[in-house]
């Protein structure tokens, strides 16, 4: 059933799933930052001029914003959104220090900044394992119920009726997962521990590569091994279980996350999939109109790679500020105000850059950049 249907569905999909996304994450930041004694200023959903909002008795003006791409906890001692040490900090009085973020103790400091992320990846197994012990979870046995001639699973020597266990020493308990782990590793010679006959053997399996395009008309190339499953089945888990496949499931992502980019950077995998706003809004429009399950599912797998993007080891990034964190640690002092400075300007140039590139991604498979060519051809 769809939930929502054409561009409005996209934007509205997509303002719903960022905004309750970058709320989960910035509330890490603040629960932990008023645990630490912390006084916030602003807790904000997007940049730009406030829309409306309200002060609570804190003294913290919640407020949602003109630009709906992120947001932002500004702290008591911040000089801006990406608390960058204000200049005013020497001249605080005790009573102002004591709610400093900038003057508390440096674990203190990092369990604020690192409480975002770390947000995020509960957030994930929650909604995963909320999902899995009420609506259920796909679990389909991994038995191999049949093999394509000339596939990679032929030449491998699988058959039908084997079941995969384990893959490069991974465990897997889903046929689902076969398929989440070949298809990030086309070309790459794996190995397969089958059980056959009650008992087990060892395979080498190097799944082909394939161009695949998505119903959104995204080219992917993906691994493929030739194999179909016996069936397919939703399992409901009890609670501890249920907490249980979540966290296989967000490991996954993570591991499969870090699998993409690792190949981006040795070049066997297209930076063209990197993806900005455009196609998340056009995927969470599609998402949605497939229904609510797939829906919580996306959702849950763009806050995990929220949190890790925040831990990138990037100056303005969460990351960034625990990687100065790490240096001060390190030396027994903060780096010196220019370092920090010249640091978050180098970071600001990375995040701008990386954002600029993948917005022209989107414009490209959006087909928008072969639109207005057409208009001047």
């Amino acid at each position: 059933m769809d939930i929502l249907g054409g561009f409005s569905s996209s934007v509205l999909a997509f303002l719903l799933v960022l905004t309750v996304l970058v709320f989960v994450h910035e509330l890490g930041h603040y629960l932990v930052a008023r645990r630490n004694g912390v006084r916030i200023e602003v807790f904000s959903i997007g940049f730009g001029p406030e829309l409306f909002g309200f002060t609570d008795k804190a003294g913290t003006r919640w407020k949602i914003s003109a630009l709906p791409l992120g947001g932002y906890v500004k702290m008591f001692g911040d000089a801006d959104p990406a608390s960058t040490p204000g200049a005013h900090l020497t001249a605080m009085t005790d009573e102002e220090r004591a709610v400093s973020f900038h003057h508390k103790r440096l674990g203190q400091r990092a369990a604020v900044v690192a409480a975002g992320p770390i947000a995020n990846f509960v957030f994930s197994i929650t909604v995963l394992a909320l999902l899995f012990a009420t609506a259920g979870q796909s679990f389909t046995p991994p038995d191999v119920g049949g093999v394509q001639p000339g596939s990679a699973a032929e030449r491998a020597g699988l058959k039908p009726g084997d079941l995969i266990r384990a893959i490069d020493g991974t465990e897997i308990q889903r046929f689902e997962e076969i398929r989440a782990v070949v298809s990030i590793k086309p070309g790459e010679a794996l190995r397969l521990d089958v059980e056959r006959d009650g008992k087990m053997i060892a395979l080498t399996a190097t799944p082909d590569a394939r161009e695949v395009v998505d119903r959104m008309g995204n080219s992917h190339r993906v691994g493929q091994l030739g194999i179909s499953r016996g069936g397919s089945d939703m399992k409901r888990h009890d609670p501890l279980t249920a907490v249980w496949q979540a966290g296989r499931e967000v490991y996954g992502m993570i591991s499969g996350t870090f699998t993409a980019l690792g190949q981006m950077i040795e070049g066997s995998r297209g930076t063209e999939e990197l993806g900005g706003p455009l196609r998340i809004a056009q995927m969470s429009g599609e998402v949605a109109q497939s229904g609510w399950y797939p829906l919580v599912w996306f959702m849950a797998f763009l806050s995990v790679n929220l949190g890790l993007i925040n831990l990138f080891p990037v100056p303005m990034l969460d990351g960034g500020h625990l990687l100065f964190y790490a240096i001060e640690g390190a030396l027994g002092r903060p780096l010196g105000a220019r370092a920090q400075e010249y640091g978050f300007r180098i970071g600001l140039a990375l995040v701008l850059t990386l954002m600029v590139f993948a917005t022209w991604n989107d414009l490209v498979q959006l087909r928008v950049v072969d639109f207005f060519r057409g208009l001047v051809s």
